[in-house]
Parts: structure tokens; C-alpha cells; sequence
């Protein structure tokens, strides 16, 4: 059995489906996380099950690269049960989406999530008389603690074995008529394209660019009469038939939460309002905004200081006694020592600080603080000529740039597509922030640290401004779902650090065992020179020490390379006696800005092109160069 998620952003859908599949997607409290489809396996009652979570769509007319995701998927691939998720405090939005659904003449159940806030508001939902409506079972639930999620999947059992198929709802009658002619012209075309005949008449009403298409090339004749009908139904209502029919779906949503909808009593005012009223305050709320950031980022130092220090102790005796057993200048020691070395900065450097970071920023995310965060600065970011959605791949980006320039999709404008991911490669990911923390905090002191992050924002708003002169383009204002503020649970931050940890353990951690050995390596039969004299031309302007041309090199496969192998390669973990504090902040930013690591380039090939990936290559060197190249000048009016 096959059941797929489908609901618009914010939802639930992907804390449904975390719960379903044991945590295999990120969910996050603000919209726009699930940019391509995740799938699991489970099995309910022993029976099988594939269970397929879909980005979050306003509706099947898609407008950005997530939504076409999920309509694609949708029209072009075999699904038993369609699991239609509702926030529930948001009922007659959310029907628009699933009156669209219904047209797909699918098994479909329909979920109602959130209920606790919907009840908060003093909204009954007569749960009955919406099935009864709609043809299609109903269940509430409350993901995020699993309330009714085991109702849903047994009530997903039954609509796949009795093959339940909820009825289109009819449109007014001028409307419908109109609808029922288009339908029986393409009655043939919906055969061909497997696609439901009055959804298609719907759909090619409310002029959907991909259909027209699919239809000109399949009965291009057909094209005619179609537009004929639309052109009818803007004479009958004086707008255009897009509008006309889109109004009418709203509508019928309207009246069917008219129906099922009891209002019983006021919202019950909470504590939460009253934060907003600070939280989201045009003076005040930036305030709150620079302290809860200034307070995460020192917490994560000094938890990360504190656990660094005893373990790299260790490894420090572990490194002694090892030259009782192997010869010092021996390959087999060097190839032992580069191990260990890898194996204590995974321990003793990464982790210390990745570990609070990554459930820091899962507490901040799943508290609906970071939606608050792109109100704030959507400002800014129409100052530099672009979107204020883009602020969310922004944010995504200090967990990781790879998913922070797939989440790109959610921008309609291919320009402001290419310009957000080029900017999101310069954000401090996780990697980036274990160099910072673990070189200037440790080094230079935690108010280092933060200028780094701060001038950082300030670089991404001079390079947006110079992309955006480049390519000029009208941006749109920012419309953007604010969720309610929850309490996250332990659990699923814990979860959600693991699954992005694991990326670390799994991939990152063996490449920095390896890449230690092999730079020990190096050094032993003295390659690493050359590499270092290649590296020169970079190094020397900067006034870096030779050695850390290797680091930069290991650097691009993973940024956390560049800070433990720099370690190595200067053969002592107290930099200060090999380097200045100049130059300690000189290479840092440098390491913030320069070539994006490997699976970052991917994902940019991917998203926008060969041609741009390498000029997002060129640009982000170029910006680190200069700026490395003028802290370097400017370093002694700091120290």
C-alpha cells in the first residue's frame, strides 16, 4: 500500500510522517521545509506500507519548483490512499486544497491536525457532518504528540480496502455548465493523460500553463474550444476564468466551514500573544531578535569550551603513550597518529560544539521563533533586491547549505532562485560554525565569534545588493504563515539533531579519519610542501603560515577538514604559539567564505546549472579572498 501526505505548508505533515517512519525528515515549525518528497517504509498490522510526505502546496496549480514536486507526483505516479492534512485552526484555507483533491478520484482521508489549537480558538469541529460533506472519512489528531496518528493509519486501512473516493462538490450552475462541456471535450485527451476529465476541465480553465501545453501537443484543435470557454465564463462574471473558478472553490470552502464549524466560546487569550506583541515589535522586536541570537551562540561556546578542552587532553595521552609502542618518525606511527587524530577532532572539536548548535537551532525552529525572524528582516531583504521568503533558505543554511539551496524551490522568480542560493553558500552552515567556535571563541574570545556572524550579515547584504544590480529585477512583498509558538518536545529535538548529526558521523567523520591519515601522509614523505607551495599564491597575500594550504584543500570535500587538519598541520593544537591572533581571524574568514564544500557544489549543480555553479564558485572565492585580504590589514587595530 501506497499513502501519500499532502497538505499545505505548516501543516504537520512531516511530524505525521517522522512519527510514521521513525524521524527520516526534518520538520520544522515554519513553512517551506519540505522542498522534495521523502518516502519510508512501515508496516501497520504487519501489512506493508510505503508512506511518501510531499512538499507542501496552497494548491495543484503549482507556482514553484516544491509545489510541482507534489502535482507531479500526484498526476503521474500510482498512490492507494491520498492522507489529506489539515491544520485544523486554519480550516477554510486548508479545504481549497483538498476540494482540489477530491477531483483526483483517489482513496482520500482527511486529517485534521492542530485540533488543540483549533479548540484554543474556540472552534468545535462537527466531524460528522464533514465526512458526510466531503464523502471521506475523518480524523483528528495532534502530531507533535501523536494524538489519533495510530486512529489515522487503521482509518487509512479501511479507505484503501474499501476504496473509499469522496465526490467532486459542484460549482454554481452558470459555472458548472460551462465546466461540464469542457469536461466531455477532453474526455478523450484525460484518457490518454491518465488524468481525471473534469479536474483537467478545471484545471484548463483556470489556464494551467503545463496542461495547455500537454494539450496542444497532444489535440492542439481542442485548444481552441477551450479557450472559447474561458473567454464565455470572463464574459459571463466580468473576470477572468482563472479568478471565476478559483472564487468559486473558495466559496464552497467557505460554506462547508460555515457547515461543520461551531464557534463556542472567545480565543483563549495566552502568553503567547503577549510575547508576539514584543517578539514581532518594529523596534523591540529586533532587540529580542539580536539577544536570543547572541545567547544561543554564546551558550553553544561555552558548552562546547568547556567539554573540548578535558577531551582533547585525553587524546593528548593517548598520542604519548602511543610512542611507546611505535617509533615516532615510523609510517605506521604517522598512519596511527593521523587515526587518532581524525577520530579526537570528530570527538573532541566537532561534536562539542555541533551537538548544542544542532538542538539549539531544532529548539528555535520547532518554537515557530524563525518565521518571526524572516518578518523581521524581510526589510532587509527588499533592500537588497530580493524576496522576503528568501530569509528561510538563509536560515536553513546555518544548519547545512545543502538543504538550504534546495529549499530555493519555494521561490517562484528563477532570479531570485539563483541569487538566494548563491548567497546561502556564504551562511556559516554547522561546519562552518565548529571553525568559528572552536578557533576564534576558543582562541580569541566569544565576542570575536559573534563579530564573525555579524559582519557576515552585513557581507551577504552588500553581495545580495551587487547580484540583484546584476540582475535586476521587481521583487513581490512577503506573504508568509506565522505560526503559533509550541513548546517543542524532547524527543523531537533530539531526533531531528540525530538526523542531522548522523550526516556528520556517517559521511564527514570517516572523510576527516582519512583525510588525517593521508595528510600525515603527505607531510611524511614531504608532498605536503608542494601542495603547500601551489597554495601560495593564496596564502602568502593573506599572510598565512605555508602549512594551512593543505587545510583549504581538504576544506572544499568538508569545511570541518579545514580547522582539524589545520591542527595537524601545524603540528600543535595551541595555535596562538604558531600563529597570531590576526592570522587566526584572517584564516577563519576566509574558511566562512571561500569554494562551498563538495556536496554543496552538487547540490548548486543541480538546482541551478553547471554555468552559474561555477559562478557561484568564482564569487563566493573572490568575496573571501578580498575580505581575508583586508582583515589581514586591519587585524592589528584589534589586537
Amino acid at each position: 500500500m501506497k499513502v501519500v501526505l499532502v497538505g499545505q505548508p505548516n501543516c504537520g505533515k512531516s511530524t505525521i510522517f517522522n512519527y510514521l517512519s521513525g524521524y527520516k525528515a526534518v520538520a520544522s515549525n515554519f513553512p517551506g521545509t519540505t522542498v522534495k518528497y521523502t518516502k519510508s517504509q512501515l508496516y501497520i498490522n504487519g501489512y506493508l506500507c510505503e508512506c511518501v510526505d510531499l512538499p507542501g502546496t496552497y494548491s495543484l496549480i503549482s507556482s514553484d519548483a516544491a509545489e510541482q514536486e507534489t502535482r507531479k507526483y500526484l498526476l503521474t505516479q500510482p498512490v492507494d490512499v491520498i492522507i489529506n492534512v489539515l491544520d485544523a485552526s486554519l480550516l477554510g484555507r486548508s479545504l481549497e486544497l483538498t476540494l482540489e483533491l477530491l477531483g483526483l478520484k483517489k482513496p482520500m482521508l482527511i486529517v485534521l491536525n492542530m485540533i488543540d489549537e483549533a479548540e484554543r480558538k474556540g472552534i468545535h469541529i462537527h466531524t460528522e457532518k464533514l465526512a458526510e460533506i466531503l464523502g471521506v472519512p475523518v480524523v483528528k489528531t495532534i502530531a507533535y504528540t501523536g494524538q489519533g496518528l495510530t486512529d489515522m493509519l487503521h482509518m487509512a486501512m479501511k479507505v484503501k480496502g474499501e476504496k473509499i473516493i469522496g465526490q467532486p462538490m459542484l460549482l454554481s450552475k452558470d459555472v458548472e455548465e460551462v465546466v461540464t462541456t469542457v469536461t466531455k471535450a477532453v474526455q478523450d485527451v484525460s484518457e490518454v493523460l491518465k488524468i481525471p476529465a473534469r479536474f483537467l476541465a478545471l484545471k484548463l480553465l483556470e489556464k494551467d500553463p503545463a496542461l495547455e501545453a500537454q494539450i496542444e501537443s497532444i489535440a492542439p484543435s481542442l485548444l481552441t474550444q477551450i479557450k472559447e470557454a474561458q473567454t464565455h465564463l470572463k464574459e459571463m462574471h466580468g473576470r477572468p476564468s482563472d479568478v471565476v473558478v478559483s472564487s468559486e472553490r473558495h466559496a464552497l470552502a467557505m460554506n462547508i466551514y460555515e457547515e461543520v464549524v461551531e464557534i463556542i466560546r472567545s480565543p483563549k487569550q495566552d502568553i503567547r500573544d503577549k510575547i508576539d506583541d514584543i517578539a514581532m515589535h518594529r523596534i523591540w522586536g529586533y532587540v529580542v531578535l539580536a539577544l536570543v541570537f547572541y545567547g544561543f551562540f554564546t551558550l553553544v561556546f561555552k558548552v562546547g569550551s568547556y567539554i573540548e578542552t578535558p577531551l582533547m587532553a585525553l587524546f593528548d595521552q593517548v598520542l604519548l603513550k602511543l610512542q611507546y609502542y611505535l617509533p615516532p618518525q615510523s609510517l605506521k606511527y604517522i598512519v596511527v597518529e593521523g587515526a587518532i587524530q581524525g577520530i579526537a577532532g570528530g570527538i573532541g572539536i566537532v561534536l562539542p560544539y555541533l551537538i548544542p548548535f544542532l538542538m539549539g537551532l531544532a529548539l528555535l525552529e520547532d518554537s515557530g521563533y524563525l518565521p518571526r525572524v524572516a518578518f523581521l528582516l524581510d526589510p532587509f531583504m527588499h533592500r537588497i533586491g530580493l524576496h522576503g521568503k528568501s530569509i528561510i533558505p538563509f536560515l536553513l543554511g546555518y544548519g547545512c547549505s545543502v538543504p538550504a539551496v534546495m529549499a530555493t524551490r519555494i521561490l517562484e522568480s528563477e532570479r531570485d532562485r539563483f541569487i538566494t542560493a548563491v548567497l546561502a553558500t556564504l551562511i556559516p552552515c554547522s561546519a562552518r560554525t565548529v571553525i568559528i567556535l572552536g578557533l576564534v571563541s576558543y582562541f580569541l574570545g566569544p565576542k570575536y565569534a559573534l563579530a564573525v556572524y555579524i559582519s557576515n550579515i552585513i557581507i551577504l547584504g552588500v553581495a545580495g545588493k551587487i547580484l540583484s544590480t546584476l540582475f535586476p529585477e521587481v521583487t513581490p512583498g512577503l506573504l508568509l504563515e506565522v505560526p503559533t509558538y509550541r513548546i517543542p518536545s524532547f524527543k523531537t529535538i533530539w531526533f531531528k539533531s540525530w538526523y542531522r548529526l548522523k550526516e556528520f558521523i556517517v559521511i564527514a567523520w570517516p572523510i576527516l579519519i582519512i583525510g588525517s591519515i593521508i595528510l600525515g601522509i603527505l607531510q611524511f614523505f614531504h608532498v605536503d610542501n608542494i601542495i603547500n607551495s601551489l597554495c601560495r599564491p593564496i596564502t602568502a597575500p593573506l599572510g598565512l603560515p605555508l602549512a594551512v594550504g593543505t587545510t583549504l584543500i581538504f576544506g572544499i570535500l568538508r569545511k570541518e577538514l579545514s580547522l582539524v587538519m589545520l591542527l595537524q598541520a601545524l603540528g600543535t593544537k595551541d595555535v596562538l604559539t604558531v600563529m597570531t591572533k590576526g592570522q587566526i581571524l584572517t584564516f577563519t574568514i576566509f574558511v566562512v567564505f571561500y569554494i562551498p564544500c563538495m556536496a554543496t557544489i552538487a547540490a548548486l549543480w543541480e538546482e541551478v546549472g553547471a554555468r552559474k555553479t561555477v559562478f557561484a564558485i568564482f564569487f563566493s572565492f573572490a568575496i573571501a579572498f578580498i575580505l581575508a585580504f583586508l582583515t589581514r590589514f586591519l587585524s592589528p587595530l584589534l589586537f
